[in-house]
């Protein structure tokens, strides 16, 4: 009966231009992220985080989403969120958002190995204990939040500076625990490049299929000397461009490791600094991490002329493709993407392609009032009440909504029963 709002970006193939195009208002955050807390046995010591879930979570209790997990996630958190209500839908599936804390101890909990000494200077901060921190990861925190949270098995980590080398280092040795890894200006240059010499072994050795690599490189590359440049940094052999270098030998290496199936992108951001890529390579990270997620074949929807068997086979096709890289079956569209599709159709005169998408609807979204709702309206339209009003009773008995007890009951009075 009601046609849902939505502000995907497939809809903006329509012809009416009935909706608002992403990025306005609508898409701003609407849920403050709770604080939890879990006790770390391994870390001996009480670890914070910040969760952001998704507009659709409380309207639909039974659906799972994926997570993504960022390290740093009092300061992070913000720009994950607006990437995330700025490109979900058409650029990103609805997800999780998970922000570590890492205020205390994060030189402890983010490096591989202690050190006594950077650059020739002494270094007094506690280092080296990552691996444990991993442990915290994988046995604590992870295990914490799929108890609380509707999560599925397919997880993101994300990480800048600090956060990146730790990104890398969990890609490295635990690659099982995340599908994709986005290392924003990872501090690759840690302990004499220790990351380095390690993949070199490991990048090229093991099977890295279905996972993701992005990593990013700021235009912060040398501190005193602004003729350094991308195209001229690794001719400087100072401590001043160890880190650039670092970065730079390692996307070499990854890009030359083919045969390990890892997918990998690497991104130059000439006009940002250490401190402010955070947030474009965020966009660009996750947008490609998640490029097979993006709709194709859109103008097909959008043509009368389009056979129904093409539609059919592009929805499958999209069906497949998405329970590959997830790893489960998840509807290939929105509910919304179904609804307005349906009324369209109507609308263009074809019965055959509304019962179509309003029938799709109900198969991936059974707890949806207003799925059964809709498809009930298409079979009044055929004059089949008695299809009409057993849609109507699975939405009555789904919710006790006014609207759609008048509905059922105005399908029964056209039946004649009471």
């Amino acid at each position: 009966m009601k046609l849902l709002s939505s502000v995907w970006v497939l809809l903006t193939m329509l012809p009416l231009g009935l909706l608002p195009a992403p990025g306005l208002s609508q898409r701003l955050p609407t849920i403050t992220e709770p604080v939890d807390s879990v006790y770390s046995t391994i870390l001996e010591e009480q670890r914070f985080f910040y969760v952001h879930l998704p507009a659709s979570y409380e309207t639909n209790a039974s659906r799972r989403y994926p997570v993504v997990y960022l390290l740093d996630g009092e300061i992070q958190m913000a720009n994950a969120v607006t990437v995330y209500e700025n490109y979900y839908g058409g650029f990103l599936p609805e997800m999780i958002l998970v922000g570590i804390s890492n205020q205390q101890h994060r030189t402890r909990d983010l490096t591989p190995t202690a050190i006594t000494t950077k650059y020739g200077m002494p270094f007094r901060e506690e280092s080296g204990g990552s691996e444990r921190f991993t442990q915290f990861l994988e046995k604590e925190l992870i295990s914490t939040v799929e108890s609380k949270y509707r999560t599925t098995s397919y997880r993101t980590l994300a990480g800048h500076s600090y956060g990146g080398l730790f990104t890398i280092q969990t890609l490295l040795h635990h690659p099982e625990l995340f599908a994709n890894y986005l290392a924003i200006d990872p501090s690759l240059d840690w302990d004499d490049q220790v990351t380095l010499t390690q993949a070199r072994s490991i990048l090229t050795n093991e099977n890295f299929k279905g996972k993701y690599l992005f990593m990013s490189l700021s235009g912060q590359l040398h501190m005193q000397n602004p003729e350094v440049t991308i195209d001229n940094v690794r001719e400087d052999t100072t401590d001043y461009t160890l880190f650039p270098r670092s970065n730079l030998s390692f996307a070499d290496l990854a890009h030359s490791s083919r045969d390990n199936n890892l997918t990998f992108d690497w991104q130059f951001y000439l006009n940002e600094l250490h401190g402010t890529v955070v947030l474009p390579a965020l966009i660009d990270g996750l947008k490609s991490a998640f490029k097979w997620f993006q709709m194709e074949n859109t103008s097909q929807f959008n043509d009368p002329a389009t056979k129904l068997d093409i539609i059919k086979s592009i929805v499958q096709h999209r069906t497949d493709k998405l329970k590959a890289h997830f790893g489960y079956p998840v509807a290939p569209y929105p509910e919304e993407i179904f609804n307005m599709l349906g009324y369209m159709s109507q609308q263009m005169q074809d019965r055959e392609k509304a019962k179509y998408y309003f029938s799709l609807a109900v198969q991936y979204y059974p707890f949806s009032t207003n799925a059964y709702d809709s498809l009930a309206e298409y079979y009044e339209g055929e004059g089949d009440f008695a299809q009409a009003l057993e849609l109507m009773e699975k939405a009555c008995a789904l919710s006790d909504d006014t609207q759609l007890r008048q509905h059922r009951d105005a399908i029964r009075q056209k039946m004649g029963k009471k």
